[in-house]
C-alpha cells in the first residue's frame, strides 16, 4: 500500500497553473433601483440584521446571520411570498475564510422575483435545518452534510445521502483530492473481498479520464477485438486487428469528410502541457 500523504494544503498546490478558473466578479447593483425589492428589504430590516443586500443578475442577494437562517425563510415564505425554495447548498471557503457560505434559492411566483439568502457558518458551526419550512429541504441538507461535513441540527434525518455512511471525509471539500484518497481507493477491496486482497487485487482506479490502451480488463478501443485479458503490453496488437484511430473510411457527411483520417506513425505524443 503506498503511504499517505496529508491532504491538509491541496489547494495551495495546484497541479497546473490554470487549473483552477477565477470567475470575475459579476457586476452587482444597488437594491433602491428596483422598487419591489427595496420595499422586501426594508420589511427584513424590521425583523432582523441583514448584513448586506444587493442586486445581482436580477436577484436580490442577502446576507443575514446564521443564526436566523430559519426566521428569515419562514418570513419570507408567509409574510413577501416567496413561496418556492429552487435550491440550497453550501461553497467551501475554509482555505480563505475559514467556513462554508450557505444559500438559499427562493422564488415569489407572484411577484415573478428570485431571493438568494446566505450566510456564513465557521467550519464545524451547527447550522439549523430549514426542513420545517420547505420540505424540499430534507435532500439538500443531506447532501450538505454529506458531501461538506455540515452539520445540520433539527433534521428528522440527516445522514448521507450518496457516499457510503462508514465513508471518510467529504467528497466536495475543495481539500479532498480529485483522485480520492488512501481511503477512497481501497474502499470496495476492502469491503468486498477485504484487506488481505489488496495485493492481488491492487487499489480502485478513481480518475475518470485514465485509460490505458493496454489494460483489456477495463477498456475497449476502437479498432481492436482484442480478447478479454489479452497480455499486449509489448505495444503489438494481434494481426488480424491493427492499430487504428477511427472507423475506416472515417467519418462522412454527404460524402465529405468531417475528420483528417489519423494514423499512428504520423502521430506525435505531447511531452509536456502546451
Amino acid at each position: 500500500m503506498r503511504a499517505y500523504s496529508p491532504k491538509q494544503d491541496v489547494q495551495k498546490k495546484a497541479y497546473y497553473n490554470d487549473r483552477f478558473h477565477v470567475v470575475p466578479q459579476v457586476p452587482r447593483a444597488n437594491v433602491e433601483t428596483n422598487e419591489q425589492f427595496l420595499a422586501d428589504v426594508n420589511a427584513l430590516k424590521e425583523k432582523f440584521n441583514v448584513l448586506d443586500a444587493y442586486l445581482e443578475k436580477g436577484h436580490l442577494v442577502l446576507y443575514v446571520e446564521p443564526k436566523n437562517n430559519v426566521k428569515v425563510v419562514t418570513f419570507l415564505k408567509e409574510k413577501l411570498s416567496y413561496d418556492m425554495m429552487m435550491e440550497l447548498s453550501a461553497i467551501d471557503y475554509i482555505a480563505t475564510r475559514g467556513g462554508f457560505e450557505i444559500f438559499y434559492e427562493m422564488l415569489s411566483l407572484n411577484k415573478h422575483k428570485r431571493i438568494r439568502v446566505k450566510c456564513f457558518v465557521e467550519e464545524k458551526e451547527e447550522l439549523q435545518s430549514v426542513e420545517s419550512v420547505f420540505k424540499m429541504a430534507n435532500w439538500s441538507e443531506r447532501e450538505m452534510y454529506d458531501m461538506y461535513g455540515i452539520n445540520i441540527i433539527n433534521h428528522h434525518n440527516l445522514k448521507r445521502i450518496l457516499m457510503p455512511d462508514d465513508w471518510y471525509d467529504y467528497p466536495l471539500r475543495k481539500t479532498y483530492p480529485l483522485q480520492g484518497d488512501e481511503a477512497a481507493a481501497w474502499y470496495e477491496v476492502d469491503k468486498i473481498f477485504g484487506k488481505e486482497a489488496r495485493e492481488a487485487i491492487g487499489p480502485e482506479i478513481r480518475d475518470a479520464a485514465a485509460i490505458d490502451r493496454y489494460d483489456t480488463t477495463r477498456f475497449s478501443r476502437l479498432g481492436h477485438e482484442v480478447p478479454y485479458g489479452a497480455d499486449i503490453t509489448n505495444g503489438k496488437e494481434p494481426e488480424h486487428t491493427p492499430l487504428a484511430y477511427q472507423e475506416e473510411g472515417g467519418v462522412k457527411l454527404f460524402g465529405v469528410r468531417l475528420i483528417k483520417e489519423l494514423h499512428e506513425d504520423k502521430s506525435v505524443e505531447l511531452k509536456k502541457r502546451r
